[in-house]
């Protein structure tokens, strides 16, 4: 088995651009509060970094 993170939707993406908005429906998180168990791979922590500022991260 991988490693997995947990991702949290902390903020709203109102204020975002096109792109952060693209990279936080890419990793599975729609309304604040949402949260998603992912695979830790680079793709992944690459999204996470674009938007760090907007999640809460568990691993």
């Amino acid at each position: 088995m991988g490693k997995t993170i947990t991702v949290k939707l902390k903020k709203s993406t109102i204020g975002c651009n096109e792109k952060q908005k693209a990279n936080v429906r890419g990793l599975g998180l729609r309304k604040t509060g949402t949260s998603n168990t992912l695979e830790n791979t680079s793709a992944v922590r690459g999204m996470i970094k674009k938007v760090i500022h907007l999640l809460e991260i568990t691993e």
